[in-house]
């Protein structure tokens, strides 16, 4: 297999990191992706919920469009983003 691509199954395992803010989203597994009709990558809906229990709090979402991710490292694992606030579209449900 060449190495300039990354399987989905790896990519669950890599921790996603804002660079504008240095916020921490976990890890792709615990998170989705977005694709269109055409296969292309739209948007990462990150789920920054701090509380391992939240009966009352809901659950708060952020989305991030494709174009803001700056880099996927294969070592150390991680997908670097660099979104400010202006671009980030947070949801409370």
């Amino acid at each position: 297999m060449s190495e300039n691509y990354v399987l989905y199954s790896d990519l669950e395992r890599y921790e996603i990191i804002n660079c504008d803010d240095g916020e921490k989203y976990g890890y792709l597994s615990n998170n989705d992706i977005v694709i269109d009709e055409n296969g292309n990558l739209k948007l990462l809906i990150l789920n920054v919920s701090k509380a391992k229990f939240s009966f009352w709090g809901g659950n708060e979402f952020v989305e991030v469009p494709w174009q803001y991710i700056r880099k996927i490292n294969p070592k150390p694992r991680t997908i670097i983003i660099d979104a400010d606030e202006s671009v980030i579209k947070r949801t409370r449900v």
